[in-house]
């Protein structure tokens, strides 16, 4: 894995590394072999990613004297869901897994969470190592551990934490990426900008028209800082009591956008988060937190970028306020019958607040709306 760069969370006896580069997957078995205590594993995978890319891992994992099945599911968030995931374990469960199999899992956010997930409540906890293919995953879903599934109630409201032996992210796979996915995942780039690195938000200022194009070493760089930062965040509140709060900056509207489109395709999630970011700024302009022209400076990059920053953009009218805020009062972050919400101070200095009440939240999403 020549030229690729190395990170590590630090969990103790649970940590692992991250390997981000060009061309991994072609090496990648000798890796997962290093990270793992048995020779099974199984590959479970998607029917978008498995075309371009299980063939390839299939053959380096049998080059390392692994032994190899695999499982492909279908595309798109409804994956996510209990009958897939009753599917997947039974699955997996009549292949006769022990304690010794690795799940691997090949694919975006929705295959790393549901294949983790599995691995959680398979025989009590099995390994398993992520391999994301979309930039979303790469700098975001596959660390720190979260896995889980939706219910009708919301997104990922179902799931526990768990963390994988080994994350193997390739920005070779972001080729085969339709645009809106790459933009998608840039969305969740920029939000590690914002919460607390404000240097890393103007170096996506001057550069993220190259991650979004294709330039592998602005891609690289730009998933490395994000991936250190997620780290450190995990390293510190693995379990999301405090700090870790953080990293959802721009979640709590985003999911509840998702939440009401039926997680399907109109929405993508960093489309949602893009939006629940500039609403989450919005808010604390109005709230005399931020200046107003932090939020035209967040607004214009993201234009610059060709993501959405108004509900408008994407939501037609007859979503009104409280469709969303009704999503928004399941969100696991609340408490006391008060929303969670991260605000911020400015760009880079955001902290979490559970003192927001509805009311103030409701005239911010009707003008998004106009």
């Amino acid at each position: 894995m020549g030229n690729s760069k190395k990170l590590s969370v630090d969990l103790k006896e649970r940590s692992y590394e991250i390997i981000v580069g060009k061309d991994l997957i072609k090496t990648a078995g000798q890796k997962i072999k290093q990270n793992i205590s048995g020779k099974d594993i199984i590959i479970v995978s998607d029917r978008n990613v498995a075309k371009y890319y299980l063939t390839e891992l299939r053959n380096s994992c049998e080059n390392a004297k692994l032994s190899c099945e695999e499982i492909i599911l279908p595309s798109g968030e409804n994956t996510k869901s209990f009958n897939q995931l009753n599917l997947l374990v039974e699955r997996l469960l009549s292949m006769g897994i022990s304690r010794t199999t690795t799940l691997i899992a090949l694919g975006g956010g929705v295959v790393g969470d549901i294949t983790g997930f599995a691995a959680s409540i398979l025989l009590r906890g099995i390994d398993f190592v992520q391999i994301p293919t979309t930039l979303l995953a790469q700098v975001d879903s596959s660390v720190g551990g979260k896995t889980g599934i939706n219910s009708s109630h919301g997104k990922n409201l179902i799931g526990a934490f768990y963390q994988p032996k080994l994350v193997i992210a390739d920005v070779s796979t972001l080729d085969t990426l339709p645009k809106r996915q790459i933009l998608a995942g840039y969305s969740e780039i920029v939000k590690y900008g914002l919460i607390n690195n404000l240097t890393f938000f103007k170096w996506l200022e001057k550069n993220g028209k190259e991650v979004c194009s294709g330039n592998k070493q602005s891609q690289i760089k730009a998933i490395v800082e994000s991936c250190k930062m997620k780290s450190e965040f995990v390293s510190e509140d693995e379990l999301e009591n405090s700090k870790r709060t953080l990293l959802n900056l721009g979640h709590t509207f985003g999911h509840a956008i998702e939440a009401h489109t039926g997680f399907s395709n109109k929405v993508l999630h960093g489309e949602a988060v893009s939006i629940g970011l500039s609403l989450a700024f919005e808010l604390s302009a109005k709230l005399g937190l931020c200046s107003v022209s932090e939020v035209e400076r967040i607004q214009t990059h993201f234009k610059l970028i060709g993501l959405p920053f108004k509900l408008s953009q994407l939501l037609d009218k007859s979503c009104g306020p409280d469709n969303l805020i009704e999503f928004m009062k399941n969100d696991k972050k609340n408490k006391n019958g008060k929303l969670t919400l991260i605000l911020a101070r400015g760009i880079g200095k955001a902290f979490v607040t559970n003192k927001i009440n509805y009311s103030d939240v409701k005239p911010l999403i009707s003008s998004s709306l106009k």
